[in-house]
């Protein structure tokens, strides 16, 4: 006995959903959907168009070559119902490509369409809420449209690739925060112990090693952090100018390669400079 269309697509949200686990791979993901709306829905091709940081929509999957030459088309031609889709976030649905509104509203697109042997769209937005991500785009080489039934189907399937993308895109976010926010830690820690290190060396608090530390950097245009590594390994000759007073003249001394700090004067003067800046 024949599987209905209910029953197919709950096969084929199993197969989707088994893509969504660890080691999730996007662009097969969205080529098996391609692949599985023309299986599923009675279509003879199937696009997917997915916009990228700046909104421009770029080519990500296609079930068959003619489909892949009718994306590329709209894109570069700046023309055709898939644009259109995303741009308005809704449905559209072309029955006959080789109807009078067609032509006239995309001429380019619906000969090149014709061309190839489409005379159908149905163009569907990907969207969560007001957030439009791309298009499913089905062609058809029959001139009629989807069966109201299979078009739900189609609603539903864009509805689980758009939330499989947009948690694609969050998990990788926070990646991105994740490993920008542990080399600030690990950036901070340098400094700190930077700080504890000038301060043991000059005898100076550890807010003026840290003054002194910026001053340096700024001065010769050295990243702060790669700074404090360089007085860490003690390879940073770091000119400490005296304060200037009435009676002397400015000066300066060279931070030459004291001797290695030990363990507990870098902890002392490093929780010294916490303590301070916890107080103001």
């Amino acid at each position: 006995m024949a599987a209905t269309v209910d029953e197919r697509l709950a096969q084929v949200f199993v197969e989707l959903a088994d893509t969504l686990v660890a080691g999730f791979d996007l662009m097969e993901f969205l080529q098996t959907l391609t692949e599985r709306c023309v299986e599923l829905l009675g279509v003879d091709a199937a696009g997917l168009l997915l916009a990228d940081s700046g909104g421009a929509l770029r080519l990500v999957a296609a079930s068959t070559e003619q489909a892949r030459v009718m994306e590329l088309f709209q894109i570069q031609n700046d023309e055709g119902p898939c644009l259109d889709c995303y741009r308005t976030g809704q449905v559209v649905i072309i029955s006959d490509i080789g109807a009078e509104q067609a032509l006239a509203r995309w001429p380019r697109f619906a000969a090149a369409a014709r061309e190839v042997g489409f005379a159908g769209v149905h163009a569907i937005p990907m969207r969560l809420r007001d957030q439009v991500i791309g298009t499913l785009n089905l062609f058809r080489g029959a001139v009629n449209g989807l069966d109201p039934a299979v078009a739900r189907a189609a609603r539903a399937l864009v509805d689980v690739a758009t939330i499989g993308i947009l948690q694609e895109r969050a998990v990788h976010q926070q990646e991105i925060v994740a490993g920008q926010l542990q080399v600030v830690l690990n950036s901070r820690v340098m400094i700190e112990q930077a700080k504890g290190i000038l301060a043991e060396r000059l005898q100076a608090t550890p807010d003026e090693a840290f003054v002194l530390l910026r001053r340096y950097a700024r001065d010769h245009n050295h990243p702060l952090t790669q700074l404090a590594g360089d007085v860490i390994r003690g390879t940073a000759p770091i000119v400490r100018a005296a304060c200037p007073s009435p009676e002397t003249p400015r000066a300066a001394e060279t931070l030459t390669a004291a001797p290695w700090p030990t363990r507990n004067s870098i902890i002392r003067a490093t929780a010294a400079g916490e303590e301070r800046e916890r107080e103001r």
